[in-house]
């Protein structure tokens, strides 16, 4: 009886901590359902870069990619570092990177109507 409590109540942490993940990986997803956004995470997957360089790949006003540069460091999902005047951005991690790379992937198959594969 005491190992079943124990496994009971390994299993409801597990199923508590399974639902802090999902919560959080929702969150990240809601972040990367926005144009600017995955544009931004993908071209900082390629390296750092300023404002100024985001906002010309990105094509959008300044204030806007200012705007949502604030929402992904506010996040935790880009860092940020000084140099002189500038304010260079880059990914937190390489995770990051390969779930925006993954899902234009995934664009390119039903865009180009390739078939699925592992």
């Amino acid at each position: 009886m005491n190992a079943r409590m124990h496994l009971s109540g390994a299993h409801g942490s597990q199923q508590q901590s399974d639902g802090n993940r999902l919560a959080v990986a929702v969150e990240v997803l809601g972040l990367l359902a926005d144009r600017t956004r995955l544009a931004l995470l993908y071209r900082l997957g390629e390296g750092e870069a300023d404002v100024t360089t985001l906002t010309e790949y990105c094509e959008a006003s300044r204030t806007s990619v200012s705007q949502h540069l604030a929402r992904l460091r506010l996040a935790g999902l880009v860092t940020t570092r000084k140099e002189g005047r500038r304010v260079i951005y880059g990914l937190r991690h390489g995770h990051l990177r390969r779930l925006v790379d993954e899902a234009l992937n995934v664009a390119d198959h039903q865009i180009g109507h390739l078939p699925p594969h592992d």
